[in-house]
């Protein structure tokens, strides 16, 4: 009985091993790596939909849907590669155009590497930089406001005064103790201009190029337009910058951000009182959301089909630009009137999303 049993076990152990003998361990699939087109140069690696196993019998009706909606330009990265660059009607690939407030995101960025220099911090009063008296508030009330109030729409100033878009004086009234309400007050967001200038003591758009646009092979320029300060460039401009925050503030191997804290920070939810806001970036899958425009908070996913961890920088007239790093992609979308006069989130978002959903999933 027992020499049955060895036996019995030297067959089984033969056959595994003749079973397995000629196998192969199979490899890792091997990661795609992420891709960033060189400076100076219109060149830009291409990636296309049965490539990535899209499915290209979708791809008409997004277009469609693009171009019914007044869109202008529209661009999809994976891994930092073009796969669709589409242009309609007379727009062409070297037109500029304003992001509107998804430029805001720049200026979040910027705001970061001065802190990263040592020439900010954004839990100092913003009168450090901007001076004293720059708001009809008293200078006890001035004192209270920070570069980070700014940044998270959390003020407290006044956001019923006649024009919201403001920055006189006389425009900004004090209303709630900062960081008590969240209200998208242009005003209040533009004055960061002012601030990134005193802190860094040159002109804010000459800063930006040197640290963000430059470095990237960004092109386009910020254009002050009555109280706002809007940027203008092509679409693959805004996708470089798309591309920059999907590796976390470096550009290939060189750091343009290299505070992950800030990134981190400016990314994520930045207050309790509109979830869906980090540092003038827009964030996907959080629990409530506000949007411009209104005092109401709403329950739910900013862009219900979108991906949960979609960041978004979103302008007037339906200015798009979605980073979504479990996907590895960028989306860049540039048009005139989605929405006529919609500022932020729209409903555009979710019907883009649902024919994105379709084409790549």
């Amino acid at each position: 009985m027992k020499f049955r049993l060895l036996f019995s076990f030297y067959l089984i152990t033969l056959f595994a091993i003749s079973c397995g003998k000629d196998e192969e361990p199979t490899p890792d699939p091997i990661e795609e790596t992420l891709y960033f087109p060189p400076i100076n140069s219109e060149t830009w690696e291409t990636k296309s939909l049965q490539d990535l196993g899209w499915k290209t019998e979708n791809e008409q009706v997004l277009y469609d849907f693009l171009e019914a909606n007044g869109t202008d330009a529209f661009m999809i990265l994976s891994n930092g590669r073009i796969v669709i660059e589409k242009y309609f009607g007379d727009f062409t690939a070297t037109q500029v155009h304003s992001w509107n407030s998804a430029a805001k995101t720049l200026t979040a960025f910027t705001i970061g590497i001065a802190q990263e220099e040592g020439l900010l911090a954004i839990t100092n009063p913003s009168s450090d930089y901007m001076g004293k008296g720059w708001s009809s508030l008293t200078p006890e009330q001035e004192q209270k406001i920070t570069v980070r109030h700014h940044l998270t729409m959390t003020t407290g100033l006044d956001y019923t005064v006649p024009e919201n878009f403001c920055t006189d004086k006389s425009c900004f009234v004090y209303k709630n103790e900062p960081g008590t309400y969240w209200y998208y007050h242009q005003g209040a967001y533009t004055v960061l201009d002012q601030i990134i200038t005193g802190a860094v003591n040159q002109d804010f758009k000459t800063y930006f190029n040197a640290k963000i646009r430059n470095k990237i092979g960004m092109q386009g320029s910020w254009i002050k337009t009555a109280d706002l300060n809007l940027y203008f460039s092509n679409a693959r401009s805004m996708a470089r910058f798309g591309l920059l925050n999907l590796n976390k503030g470096t550009w290939e191997d060189t750091p343009i951000l290299s505070d992950a804290s800030f990134f981190n920070a400016m990314t994520n939810t930045s207050q309790d009182l509109n979830k869906s806001y980090g540092y003038l970036w827009w964030l996907n899958g959080k629990s409530n959301y506000k949007v411009p425009g209104s005092e109401a908070l709403f329950s739910g996913k900013l862009i219900p089909s979108g991906p949960d961890d979609l960041i978004a920088g979103l302008g007037a007239f339906d200015q798009k630009l979605y980073v979504i790093p479990s996907k590895k992609m960028v989306v860049v979308r540039m048009g005139d009137s989605a929405e006529e006069g919609e500022l932020g989130p729209t409903d555009f978002d979710n019907e883009l999303w649902i024919r994105l959903n379709a084409l790549i999933n």
